[in-house]
């Protein structure tokens, strides 16, 4: 039975498994999204109970051949605290999104930093600069997995981008000249900076700056994209953020 340990590692979900177990859907540096269960982790006396929690980083190790495989050890790796409030339903957003896009055993290391340091921005900021890591981990995601077209040229033409023109974003046509009708768009200007901010040495960093510029007409855009992929028309974390307002 193969081991693996000191694995970094995020808890995306939690389900009950039994009276006194858990599965976990797990984020992984090496080894991508797997799925855990976590034996007898709903003991008072488990060593489990205080550290498998979203958005903390771990340490765990895990064995087994079966699609499921079983938890080993779990160790917290210190940082930040819990984010709350809106931080919190955004670092539950990120892991659906993880969860609905992402296959099971498909490694993505640098997506893994990525989201490592979105959960450190949601952690000590608000307002502008949060709405802003949002939309620079919806870009990367999409990236990664291969659904986001070029965003330096249209895409159903591969004509260049007018730096002036208007640009919008939609799920079946990808980047193309807006039209009248169109009401969420950016400069073509703007396209090319997010473009070339996602290819750099730090894309995070780069986007999150590239973001921060066109954040307001960026999000219907990549909130249909990413309801597209996901084949939803509401994601539910999506669905809890409004239910929450309307009260």
């Amino acid at each position: 039975m193969k081991r693996i340990a000191e694995e970094p590692a995020y808890i995306l979900h939690r389900y009950d498994w039994s009276e006194s177990s858990l599965i976990l859907e797990v984020f992984t540096r090496n080894h991508g999204r797997i799925a855990l269960v976590a034996k007898g982790a709903k003991r008072p006396s488990s060593s489990f109970r205080p550290v498998l929690l979203p958005l903390q980083r771990l340490h765990v190790a895990f064995g087994g051949d079966a699609e499921i495989r079983t938890l080993k050890s779990a160790e917290w790796q210190g940082g930040h605290v819990m984010p709350t409030g809106d931080a919190l339903l955004s670092g539950y957003y990120l892991n659906e999104l993880l969860l609905s896009l992402l296959a099971r055993d498909d490694p993505h290391p640098g997506l893994f930093d990525i989201y490592a340091q979105v959960v450190a921005v949601l952690a000590s900021e608000h307002g502008e600069v949060l709405q802003a890591a949002l939309r620079s981990f919806e870009l990367l995601l999409l990236r990664e997995i291969g659904v986001l077209p070029e965003l330096d040229q249209q895409t159903m033409t591969l004509g260049a981008l007018d730096p002036q023109a208007s640009y919008c974003l939609v799920p079946e046509g990808g980047l193309r000249q807006a039209g009248p009708e169109d009401r969420a768009r950016i400069t073509g200007d703007q396209w090319l900076d997010l473009q070339a901010a996602m290819h750099g040495d730090a894309p995070f960093t780069t986007a999150l700056r590239a973001c921060a510029q066109s954040q307001a007409a960026l999000k219907p855009m990549l909130r249909a994209l990413v309801h597209y992929h996901c084949g939803v028309s509401t994601l539910r974390t999506r669905q809890m953020m409004l239910d929450i307002q309307s009260l």
